[in-house]
């Protein structure tokens, strides 16, 4: 089955036409308003099926599925709870389904790989009305990213692991997978939870929040804008992209320097606390743009994670190119780095989805 992987992200729509074997026989990027979609693909074979990366699938959407009118509209309803990431989902959908509507089209969800986790750690401690008329629990995101790098290191290393997957770019979680299946995540009720990010603050003190709007009259949308768009790395180093700010810190800049460490905190605490709920860890695998990338943050990472039995070989870390491990002589957990393959992860969601 050939399967065109519709990827909406934040900043393009990733378009990556699959052959059989998953290998790339067509690719493009074009503007998050999916504007270009029709005049590239009007290039391209006609696919067998349309996957298409939705990030929010509520409580109701836990498995890709094929789209219809009814669960179009049952996305469109999900749109008040991943307000900036919905929309392009939706508006690659109508996009693609305008040029080849007689192509089944499915639905693949970031939330998904999430809906395995317990209720311990997914519930809230808020009151039970607000869990229950708002569905609030933390549905996790980035769950194609992880269930493809946990699925890719069981292949590698061997089945039944306790991993931990670092999924660094723009936006950045992590998940504790054990025998494939995810048990916690650093990512809550919305994608501003948990790690610091290239623009997004990760976690913050909810009274931080509130004193704003009370004592300082912030609106909430100009907090939430905030939170969003100026703040993580770019609001202390200026940047939000890592290899400026890892050149930067090795020149001596300070903001670089600070901006480096309170990434990494955050990151090691995150790894620590997922280990805690498998209760071991057997592997570290770290993916995504900055997780493949950056040296430097796997190595200050590592260092500090021997308490766990991590460490690195660094010749290895330094010259990562694809899929690598990276384990010293000295570990007792292993670590991995492995390519971002959401496409993949999508196609097999798809031709899943067909079969059943």
């Amino acid at each position: 089955m050939r399967v065109l992987v519709v990827n909406a992200g934040s900043s393009s729509l990733k378009l990556r036409l699959l052959g059989p074997g998953d290998e790339v026989e067509q690719a493009a990027d074009v503007p998050p308003v999916a504007a270009g979609v029709a005049d590239v693909l009007r290039d391209w074979p006609v696919p067998d099926a349309v996957g298409h990366r939705v990030v929010h699938g509520g409580t109701r959407f836990t498995a890709p599925v094929v789209v219809d009118p009814e669960v179009r509209r049952e996305l469109e309803d999900l749109t008040a709870l991943a307000p900036l990431h919905q929309p392009k989902s939706l508006a690659g959908l109508a996009a693609v389904g305008e040029l080849y509507p007689d192509v089944p089209a499915v639905a693949c969800f970031d939330t998904a790989f999430h809906t395995t986790i317990p209720a311990a750690a997914s519930t809230y401690a808020v009151p039970r009305e607000w869990r229950e008329r708002y569905a609030i629990r933390r549905y996790g995101f980035h769950g194609l990213s992880h269930a493809y790098s946990a699925r890719r290191a069981a292949e590698w290393l061997r089945p039944g692991l306790r991993l931990v997957t670092c999924h660094l770019g723009a936006g950045a979680s992590l998940a504790a997978v054990a025998d494939g299946r995810c048990v916690d995540t650093t990512m809550g009720f919305t994608p501003l939870e948990g790690l610091v990010m290239a623009t997004r603050s990760g976690t913050v003190d909810p009274g931080l929040v509130l004193w704003l709007e009370e004592h300082e009259k912030l609106s909430p949308h100009e907090v939430a804008t905030a939170l969003e768009e100026r703040s993580g790395l770019t609001a202390l180093a200026g940047t939000g992209d890592l290899r400026e700010i890892d050149a930067a810190a090795s020149a001596g800049d300070p903001d670089a320097v600070l901006a480096l460490d309170v990434y990494v905190h955050r990151l090691v605490a995150g790894v620590a606390a997922m280990t805690a709920s498998l209760g071991g860890l057997d592997a570290l695998v770290f993916t995504g743009g900055v997780g493949e990338g950056s040296a430097t943050v796997r190595r200050m990472a590592a260092s500090r994670l021997a308490f766990l039995g991590v460490a690195i070989d660094e010749e290895r870390n330094a010259s990562v190119d694809g899929d690598a491990e990276l384990t010293a002589a000295s570990a007792f957990t292993q670590t991995l780095v492995i390519g971002a393959r959401e496409d993949v992860e999508i196609a097999r969601g798809v031709r899943s989805a067909l079969r059943s």
